[in-house]
């Protein structure tokens, strides 16, 4: 029979060995954890050149204050989806806020010469993100003011005139001279025109080049 002694002593040459074994690199089966699922990237949308932008000003511009460089800022009037109108895809929402610069502005002279102002778009905001781009440069010119010069110094001529006709002899002519200088004084002082654009005008510019937004 087995003494104690000799049966406690071959368990711990057993579990000796099987240590010994451990560490020479036999393998220890453990459990793995299920790999992490790869995160897609969020996919990437197109805005194809060309799009049409519409948008209304969030601010009055005009051209007795504002000048060339000034910005201005102005919301998406409908939304800018995909070129392809099957299952078109919405890109841009309504709403969105655009950026933008004046290119032009200036009054038009006393006599002659129109006003006009041109705008362009810089960029918009999207989640969070700035997208810049690239857009056509939209102008709004006044109408011309000759008829109304002319008739501003024509009308201030014949006043003088009639007036020193009805004083008679030289005064007609100290009348005529007298109302051709009222007249062109009262065109030199109104006869400047302006373009002024509203808060909420709508303007459409058109994108000149692709941008790439995240989905």
């Amino acid at each position: 029979m087995i003494s104690k002694q000799v049966l406690a002593m071959t368990i711990c040459v057993g579990l000796a060995g099987l240590s010994a074994c451990n560490r020479n690199g036999s393998p220890v089966v453990q459990a793995n954890a299920d790999p992490a699922p790869a995160v897609a990237p969020p996919p990437t949308l197109t805005l194809d050149a060309g799009a049409q932008i519409p948008v209304r000003l969030q601010e009055t511009l005009d051209t007795r204050r504002n000048r060339a460089g000034d910005q201005f800022t102005a919301v998406l009037d409908a939304p800018l989806v995909s070129g392809d109108q099957v299952g078109a895809q919405v890109i841009v929402p309504k709403g969105t806020l655009f950026s933008g610069h004046i290119t032009q502005a200036a009054p038009s002279g006393r006599f002659k010469g129109r006003a006009v102002m041109a705008l362009t778009l810089d960029s918009f905001q999207l989640n969070g993100q700035t997208y810049p781009l690239s857009s056509t440069s939209t102008s709004r010119v006044s109408r011309g003011h000759k008829k109304r010069n002319w008739l501003w110094i024509g009308g201030g001529a014949g006043g003088g005139a009639a007036i020193g006709a009805a004083a008679g002899g030289p005064a007609a002519l100290i009348g005529a001279g007298a109302g051709a200088a009222a007249g062109t004084v009262g065109a030199a002082i109104t006869g400047k025109r302006q373009v002024e654009l509203p808060t909420e005008t709508r303007i459409t510019f058109k994108l000149l080049s692709p941008v790439q937004i995240s989905g």
